[in-house]
């Protein structure tokens, strides 16, 4: 029923925008800047739980070749790039500032797709949206009255991991993996690869002296930090499901304009009217991207 394809959007929504609000909370507020710790702990939680889920029969999981695998490591090196990016990005950029420039993953699969895959089809309302996310992305640096260096290279590096993984997500037919077994493969080698890295990024010892170690609110935020992803992913793949990509995009959207329009009543945000702009264009621009896949699907 048409109901309950909008309870689903709904709890998706929910799940989305508490998500990022808690990951920003323990990132900027608790300020635990050591993402292969936090991320560490996040996708272990992610698979014990998804491998749970698949014991269980809750939900659809096949027995992973050893070939499949092997065939999605290097989606799951992007995936790493992504949440580890993600999280050093996210700790000093605000939320809309964020999805700003985490729109412009759309402009690198856009490219990734014509050059490699020589798509010729161009859909002018498209090539707009991309015109301006783009645009809004470049302007953004010279706008946001608390430009960070450091931090905007690790949101393209992130919005490069984002773009890479959607495109390889898609187009890789090497294997028939469904989204939980994916999922399961990203999860198992972030662990794997994070904790080999806790110690060289000097994250492990600078965690044990961490001032707010001991504290009730910094364990549930990583509790509830580590659940919320793991219910993302439920929601999500539910959503894509029910329903088609482009209604999996539009929900995407109205979450991220829900988060933008709530985040500054939640976290300080310094801005300005010309990095407002930069956000209203990006999202006008992925507004248009959204539009004109839903006219190529009809």
């Amino acid at each position: 029923m048409q109901w309950r394809r909008h309870i689903t959007g709904l709890a998706f929504s929910f799940v989305f925008i508490v998500s990022y609000f808690t990951n920003k909370f323990v990132l900027s507020v608790l300020k635990f800047t050591y993402p292969t710790l936090f991320q560490g702990w996040q996708t272990f939680i992610g698979a014990v739980l998804l491998l749970l889920c698949g014991k269980l029969g809750w939900v659809e999981m096949s027995r992973i070749t050893r070939s499949a695998a092997l065939s999605w490591l290097p989606g799951s090196f992007l995936f790493v790039g992504n949440i580890y990016a993600g999280s050093r990005a996210l700790s000093r950029i605000d939320i809309p500032y964020f999805f700003t420039l985490q729109n412009s993953s759309h402009v690198v699969g856009y490219i990734i797709i014509k050059l490699l895959y020589r798509e010729q089809n161009t859909q002018w309302l498209k090539f707009s949206g991309i015109c301006l996310i783009l645009l809004s992305a470049i302007c953004l640096p010279l706008c946001d009255p608390q430009f960070d260096y450091s931090s905007y290279l690790w949101a393209v590096c992130h919005l490069l991991s984002v773009g890479s993984y959607r495109v390889f997500q898609v187009h890789n037919k090497s294997s028939n993996l469904s989204d939980f077994e994916q999922q399961c493969i990203n999860y198992l080698f972030s662990v794997f690869l994070l904790a080999l890295a806790a110690h060289p990024t000097g994250d492990f010892m600078g965690a044990l002296e961490f001032p707010s170690l001991q504290s009730h609110t910094f364990y549930c935020g990583c509790c509830a930090s580590a659940l919320l992803g793991f219910f993302l992913l439920l929601a999500t793949v539910k959503l894509k499901r029910g329903l088609s990509l482009v209604h999996l995009e539009v929900w995407v959207f109205m979450s991220k304009v829900t988060a933008m329009f709530l985040s500054p009543f939640i976290f300080h945000m310094d801005f300005n009217t010309r990095s407002l702009s930069c956000v209203v264009i990006s999202h006008v621009g992925e507004a248009l991207l959204v539009y004109s896949d839903r006219d190529s699907h009809l």
